[in-house]
């Protein structure tokens, strides 16, 4: 999908379609805009389904008039333009009330977004805007005033979020990503303290290494490639919309042969992610022009250590990355599904994925085809696309399903001797 050719109309109805259809907004709630080249604003209309919003329903205003459209506009629509009259940088503004951020709302606390690397990366600092009437001039004012700190991502105090952007998918991917630190945070009130990543241990993921990496030209494109890039675009999409991923975060890769493999791509919307966008790497070379995930050093050297390794799944799910960043391991041996799935995982202590790749990589094995890495992800591998990914979402499923048992009580383990017999009917190593 080419989202910048994509005229305002579209570009609103298909960013509102993520938003309800992620279960981030109601039928009723949230707005959206964007500020054109002429200076007029496109947004949202009040009173409209969002479920069922189509172009057609969009507003065009300049100042306070339509100029097209048969409905009115948002009713928040002041602080939408006093938005834009304080911040001439920002040309696209979101707002909606996902129920995670509406409770630290509640509460008037702001999610911490340096729980993993890339969120402070993609919300920057968060600023947090005091209690006012909706759709008044006064929220509008208590709104811009904190846009006008330099915030790009603002709490509104008993209310919601509102986001703001060069476009409306960088606004859309920095509410996204708020949603998904506060849904996870909420998570880890149950296991024990969060741990937040200090500045020096954030810069440590951007380490460039897969900018560092040689290209080459890879000429003539085998079939088993191209049946791997159809097979890795559906299991992306597949794992956006179970919310395995976000628009910004979750890596694949599959190998075709040897030491070359396709790889997710660095920076692309995994939404939109298409069969061209995965990154062929041979022998240590990306192919030119294309930039692989930061993360794909470790998968070569997980697949030089494990010849039966075909594909590796990483991402970070709002469940078992509440592990993650409490650094609490997830036992997998209370529950059998769980056990034969994901065996024995280790808990890996954060930076090792990018610095101690060659080592970490021997500590995969069939008793530990998945790891846990703290304050990042969940890593899962697999002889196929299909495995790694079954373990993706059975790693979410336990972590869910544990979370919830310790709200209703203790959880009961299983013992040695039935761990044996599941070994031994499973044939487990």
């Amino acid at each position: 999908m080419k989202y910048p050719y994509m005229h305002p109309r579209e570009q609103l109805v298909t960013i509102m379609h993520r938003v309800y259809g992620y279960g981030m907004t109601t039928t009723s709630g949230g707005n959206l805009s964007i500020l054109d080249e002429t200076g007029d604003i496109w947004i949202t209309p009040g009173g409209i389904d969002k479920g069922s919003l189509g172009e057609p329903d969009i507003v065009r205003m300049r100042g306070d008039a339509v100029v097209e459209g048969t409905h009115p506009p948002s009713s928040e629509y002041p602080f939408h333009r006093a938005i834009y009259a304080r911040r001439h940088d920002i040309k696209a503004v979101l707002h909606a009330h996902p129920a995670a951020l509406v409770a630290f709302s509640l509460v008037r606390r702001i999610p911490d977004t340096s729980i993993i690397p890339q969120a402070r990366a993609v919300c920057g600092i968060v600023g947090f805007a005091p209690y006012a009437i909706p759709g008044s001039e006064e929220l509008g004012r208590n709104i811009a005033e904190a846009f006008g700190k330099g915030f790009d991502t603002v709490l509104l105090e008993n209310h919601g979020v509102a986001t703001g952007g060069r476009d409306l998918l960088e606004a859309f991917q920095r509410f996204e990503t708020l949603d998904f630190c506060a849904r996870t945070l909420i998570n880890a009130t149950a296991l024990g303290p969060v741990r937040s990543l200090l500045p020096e241990e954030i810069a440590m993921a951007d380490h460039g290494k897969n900018r560092d990496m040689p290209e080459f030209d890879p000429g003539f494109r085998s079939s088993t490639e191209r049946s791997l890039r159809r097979e890795m675009r559906e299991l992306v999409h597949r794992a956006y919309r179970q919310k395995l991923m976000t628009s910004t975060e979750g890596t694949v890769s599959a190998r075709i042969d040897g030491d070359s493999f396709l790889i997710s791509p660095y920076g692309v919307d995994r939404s939109y992610i298409d069969e061209s966008d995965f990154v062929l790497v041979t022998a240590g070379r990306r192919e030119r022009g294309a930039l692989p995930s930061r993360a794909v050093v470790l998968h070569r050297e997980i697949y030089a250590a494990n010849p039966g390794i075909g594909a590796i799944a990483s991402a970070q799910s709002p469940a078992i990355t509440a592990f993650s960043v409490t650094g609490t391991t997830l036992d997998s041996a209370i529950i059998p599904e769980s056990y034969i799935v994901l065996r024995s995982i280790p808990l890996i202590a954060y930076g090792r994925p990018f610095s101690d790749e060659r080592a970490l990589a021997r500590e995969i094995s069939p008793r530990a085809p998945v790891a846990l890495l703290q304050n990042d992800a969940v890593l899962t591998t697999g002889a196929t696309l299909t495995q790694a990914f079954d373990r993706l979402e059975v790693a979410e499923f336990s972590a869910r399903a544990v979370l919830n048992a310790m709200k209703l009580g203790a959880i009961a383990h299983i013992d040695e001797a039935a761990l044996d017999a599941i070994e031994e009917k499973f044939g487990l190593v």
